[in-house]
């Protein structure tokens, strides 16, 4: 197969051939943007080739959940976005005969082997940076092609490496470059540069530049009040009939006005000059979609989705990926809005109760005060504010069960840059403990016996202090 990845070629092959001899298949996936992006990538590929499947979606790929994809009448099941990690356990089931799997997946391997296994990390491509899970299904829906070359779908890879924060350096690179090369050749993705702000398409300006706390702007970041003074000050007219403009309103010289005041103002109190350059960057535009809806930004779309199915309605994200403009979009809004107050009330959560600082990572936990479907974006979030620094990872916990206790864990492209893996940390300390995890060398997560907490703490913090030296 020629295509974006030409690494992957030989192993997308193999998973297509597998497909198309199934004929029916159950397509099983994670539920954050970036599983469901891929699952609708998959989905819309599988069905231009017709071959039948049934979806489902797990926000953990453990035993129970495998046990019932064994008893399911499925005898071939397409994974994305997870599925590697858990391969020892697939492995026994293919073995057993109770199905055949495909995995389409990014994140570290298991100890184990199957015939069908498309991961950029087998190829020496690093799947925490260079190929979203996404992006692995969209290397094996161009394998599918059937009358179809499928390259409309690399707007939703595109979407699915945003939403896993492969950007978060200011854009995408490596294999996901190839993605938005094909993306912005068909006409899908408008790749260029911009304000690298959140909310370009949907937050008036004064709340776009307000909602910029990671920057630490006096004067505007978390401060309305200066907001409005510095929109003001810039003598533009900035408002239209219903109240504050979008930055997607302004015109060409419009936008530059404001970029050039905002750098002026952020040089002359003070902010660090790495944070200035990460006010400009590359954005990804979808081209297709309505201008100033949520869909028409990559990062937007993915926390429109991000909104979904940590609330149990994959279904509703899903079907916005599939095209649904109707029903789907507005369910997908309403719980978005949700979305939004819950992290909001999570974040004040942890800077009013502060974090535990070990000598190497910091933690807090939330118990059943925050979901833990979103903890480990609330720690993200949080990152940065007062008490909780950006020098050390942070690891949050939620009760997920009387039983168990989820973790969730955030470093920075710095900390990884010196040597941090949170995959391997979290999944060797989640054993140590009689737990289970594993993710990304920058996010990673765990579920572990409920009461082994601190125990679980020293060992990361030993592990992570032997990686950063």
């Amino acid at each position: 197969m020629e295509g974006p990845v030409p690494e992957l070629g030989a192993r997308a092959d193999r998973c297509a051939a597998a497909l198309r001899e199934a004929g029916e298949v159950l397509l099983a996936s994670h539920i954050d943007a970036d599983g469901l992006t891929s699952a609708g990538v998959a989905a819309q590929a599988l069905s231009r080739a017709g071959i039948e499947f049934e979806a489902t979606f797990a926000k953990q790929l453990d035993g129970e959940v495998l046990a019932s994809i064994a008893a399911s009448e499925y005898e071939t099941v397409l994974f994305t976005d997870f599925g590697s990690g858990q391969l020892d356990l697939i492995a026994e089931y293919e073995r057993e005969g109770a199905f055949t799997p495909v995995i389409c997946d990014h994140h570290r391997p298991a100890e184990a082997e199957t015939a069908c296994h498309l991961n950029p990390l087998l190829e020496g491509i690093d799947g925490a940076s260079e190929l979203s899970g996404a992006g692995a299904s969209y290397v094996l829906a161009r394998a599918l092609e059937n009358g179809h070359d499928n390259r409309d779908l690399a707007a939703l890879a595109v979407v699915g490496a945003v939403g896993d924060m492969q950007a978060s350096d200011g854009e995408l690179h490596g294999a996901n470059a190839g993605i938005v090369e094909e993306a912005v050749d068909v006409g899908v993705v408008d790749a260029g540069t911009d304000l690298a702000l959140y909310g370009t398409q949907t937050r008036p300006l004064p709340k776009l530049l307000e909602y910029t706390g990671d920057l630490g702007i006096p004067g505007i970041s978390n401060d309305a009040a200066g907001t409005i003074r510095f929109l003001d000050g810039l003598d533009l007219d900035l408002k239209g009939d219903d109240g504050w403009r979008c930055w997607v309103d302004l015109g060409r010289e419009e936008r530059r006005q404001v970029v050039s005041g905002l750098l002026r103002h952020a040089i002359t109190r003070g902010v660090p000059s790495e944070k200035i350059e990460t006010l400009v960057g590359t954005t990804y535009t979808l081209s297709e979609e309505d201008a100033g809806t949520e869909l028409r930004d990559a990062s937007e779309f993915s926390t429109l989705l991000n909104a979904t199915a940590r609330y149990d309605r994959a279904d509703v994200g899903l079907a916005v990926c599939l095209g649904d403009r109707d029903g789907a979009l507005s369910a997908a809004r309403k719980l978005l809005g949700e979305h939004r107050r819950n992290l909001s009330a999570g974040v004040r959560l942890v800077e009013e109760t502060g974090v535990t600082h070990e000598e190497h990572v910091q933690w807090f936990d939330a118990g059943t005060k925050i979901p833990d479907t979103i903890v480990g974006i609330v720690a993200g979030m949080a990152m940065g504010s007062g008490g909780i620094s950006y020098g050390k990872p942070i690891v949050a916990f939620a009760a997920k069960s009387d039983e168990e206790t989820k973790v969730s864990t955030r470093g920075t492209r710095g900390l990884v840059g010196r040597g941090l893996d949170l995959s391997a940390a979290v999944g060797e300390a989640a054993r140590a403990v009689g737990g289970d995890g594993g993710g990304h060398d920058v996010a990673a997560g765990a579920t572990i016996p409920t009461g082994s907490e601190r125990e679980f703490v020293t060992r990361l913090d030993d592990l992570v202090g032997e990686q950063l030296g």
